[in-house]
């Protein structure tokens, strides 16, 4: 067991913890930049990681009536075949022998621009959503809903099995967009409740194939459940309005260094 992996892990676990970002956005580039990691490995440890240190959260949204599992169905419809066949398009790369690391880096540059994107704009988003004096919003929140929060789903499942990113931010956000009346912390278990299946499928798919390294993944999770823990607490004393864009900015410039 690496000890600094184990530190990588908590404190990604307090900063999760404290604005309850997803741990994707910041392990997988971390580990990818940081420790030079093959970028498949660290999206597949990843995906496990957070299948496994979101689990806790869900007992306690639902023991508290928080989680929507009608929307969590939809989005899941759509998810679980995105994922499914985007293993079998990695599993397909690598039997071919066809080096599948830049479309991995590609998608996950993608996936944490958007995420800083959204962290940003996610109030003013959910407050436009709220305004159906546009027709066009009218429509799609009382026709085209069911359908858009489906292709929603197709979309998460896509960028969670190419990068480990977007079960986080972007699904609340288009939850907050789709779900205007909902309160914040109704989209945020939801959310969370639908990224759980979705990462453990994805992250199955991808020990399937064989990039998972559970020796990583031991490290970080020693580091990162204590790491969770304390930063839940902690994030009582430290305003959203500073830490939302001091995180963005970062997952920005990230994105934006992957691209390149």
């Amino acid at each position: 067991m690496d000890f600094s992996f184990t530190i990588i892990g908590f404190l990604v676990g307090f900063i999760v913890g404290m604005t309850g970002v997803g741990g994707g956005s910041l392990m997988t580039p971390i580990l990818v930049l940081g420790f030079g990691i093959q970028p498949a490995i660290a999206v597949g440890t990843d995906l496990l990681y957070a299948a496994i240190t979101k689990s806790g959260g869900v007992f306690v949204h639902h023991k508290h009536g928080n989680i929507q599992w009608p929307i969590v169905i939809l989005l899941s419809i759509g998810s679980v075949p995105a994922s499914i066949c985007s293993i079998f398009i990695i599993k397909h790369l690598d039997k071919s022998g066809i080096n599948y690391d830049n479309l991995i880096m590609s998608t996950l540059s993608i996936a944490l621009i958007l995420t800083a994107l959204f962290l940003l704009t996610r109030d003013q988003l959910h407050k436009f959503s709220q305004q159906e004096k546009f027709e066009a919003l009218k429509l799609l929140h009382k026709k085209y809903r069911k359908p858009v929060t489906i292709f929603a789903g197709v979309l998460i499942g896509v960028l969670v099995t190419l990068s480990s990113v977007g079960a986080g931010v972007i699904g609340a956000a288009f939850l907050f967009f789709l779900y205007p009346r909902f309160k914040a912390i109704q989209i945020v278990a939801t959310d969370l409740a639908h990224a759980i299946p979705i990462t453990a499928i994805a992250g199955l798919g991808h020990a399937h194939i064989g990039t998972v390294n559970y020796i990583l993944l031991g490290s970080l999770l020693v580091g990162s459940l204590p790491g969770i823990y304390l930063g839940s607490h902690f994030g009582t004393f430290l305003p959203d309005k500073f830490m939302r864009p001091f995180l963005a900015s970062m997952l920005l410039i990230i994105g934006i260094r992957l691209v390149f």
